[in-house]
């Protein structure tokens, strides 16, 4: 069995870490009007660096920013896409137990890639501190994030293939821009088709089936996907909601495996396997042979315990009934901190959770 050296690897992780408490004070004192964005800035910056350092220290091969310019893992991108804005609605999201923080985004004019978006000057930056020691890895929102029921504004969109066609070259030309920006890994988080996986999400009778919205999720990812770099990496994490160590949807990928899992053109996908609630392995047999590489997310960021080595174990053999062990990879099921909240666990048992991933990749394969 060999070891990977292209992305997704055998260790791999899904994103997000957990927020210092030097960014969070200086957040709160930004929004006091006590610092100023540039000292904020340079508050993230210097803790960025510190955790590129730390996740190599670890022994991963693959590094992020921690997300640790963002407030929530996918408003702080979609909201700087023309045609979107964040807003505050009357309610949060609602997670099993919880409601989230109010804020989240919609559709307000024609969507379009703004050429001036952050996140392609906050890589430049990133990548710089992580000066090629390992493989620096951008982390954005799925497209179908903007496919959720009444985000489309219908005033300016009569029509959701319209939509769609905006949505998938607004990403074309997000993703020419982060290549160029020097990215050659991209990870697309996509809670959207976790959901629409899930049994007990329902739809509307007036609008698109479940098969219809999972055939139209396929051919806006395939579309995005079409033409793109041959040397960019690009991998789907299928998420099923991850705040403050809650979750939203529960149910095995079954209802779109033969679709999404079979068909998507990715390099890899990182799935969420960590407990009870996520389904047996059967619809990793969807997924083509030698084609993209399947990433357990077997290790859970939700608490602070470590995993039974042993059982682990257990588990990868099992998935090989499926699909074949050369073709598996290890991470987390979700990142330690989707939002500035944070997963109930401490830092230091977030990197005990990535380094004994390090060394049961290294012990399986």
């Amino acid at each position: 069995m060999t070891t990977l050296t292209k992305a997704p690897f055998r260790a791999d992780h899904v994103g997000s870490l957990l927020r210092p408490e030097s960014i969070k004070q200086a957040r709160a004192d930004f929004q006091a009007e006590k610092k100023s964005a540039d000292e904020l800035y340079a508050i993230e910056t210097e803790e960025i660096t510190r955790i590129v350092d730390k996740q190599i220290e670890v022994g991963l091969e693959v590094v992020t920013d921690g997300e640790f310019r963002r407030r929530f893992w996918h408003t702080d991108f979609l909201e700087h896409l023309n045609g979107i804005e964040g807003y505050v609605p009357e309610h949060g999201y609602r997670f099993k137990g919880i409601e989230t923080e109010k804020y989240t985004i919609r559709n307000n004019g024609k969507v379009s890639f703004n050429p001036n978006h952050p996140f392609i000057e906050d890589f430049k930056v990133f990548n710089k501190i992580v000066d090629g020691r390992a493989v620096a890895k951008q982390t954005i929102p799925s497209p179908n994030q903007l496919f959720h029921p009444g985000m489309m504004d219908e005033t300016v969109y009569s029509d959701i293939e319209i939509y769609a066609k905006d949505v998938i070259q607004a990403y074309r030309d997000a993703i020419q821009a982060f290549y160029d920006a020097g990215v050659r890994y991209l990870q697309l988080d996509d809670v959207y088709i976790a959901g629409l996986s899930s049994p007990e999400k329902e739809f509307p009778e007036d609008g698109y089936s479940r098969e219809q919205y999972i055939d139209l999720a396929l051919r806006v990812i395939n579309g995005v996907l079409d033409g793109k770099p041959a040397d960019l990496t690009v991998t789907t994490h299928l998420c099923r909601g991850n705040y403050q160590s809650a979750y939203m949807f529960s149910g095995s990928y079954d209802l779109i495996a033969p679709t999404l899992l079979a068909k998507e053109k990715v390099d890899g996908f990182f799935l969420e396997y960590d407990d009870e609630r996520s389904g047996d392995f059967k619809a990793l047999a969807h997924i083509p042979k030698g084609g993209p590489q399947v990433v357990l997310g077997l290790v859970t960021s939700k608490s602070g315990e470590l995993e039974d080595k042993e059982k682990l174990k257990d588990r990868i053999k099992e998935a090989t009934q499926y699909i074949p062990k050369e073709q598996i990879c290890l991470s987390p099921q979700c990142g330690f901190s989707s939002t500035h909240h944070g997963n109930k666990l401490t830092e230091e048992q977030q990197w005990e959770k990535l380094r004994f991933i390090v060394e049961l990749s290294k012990e399986i394969w």
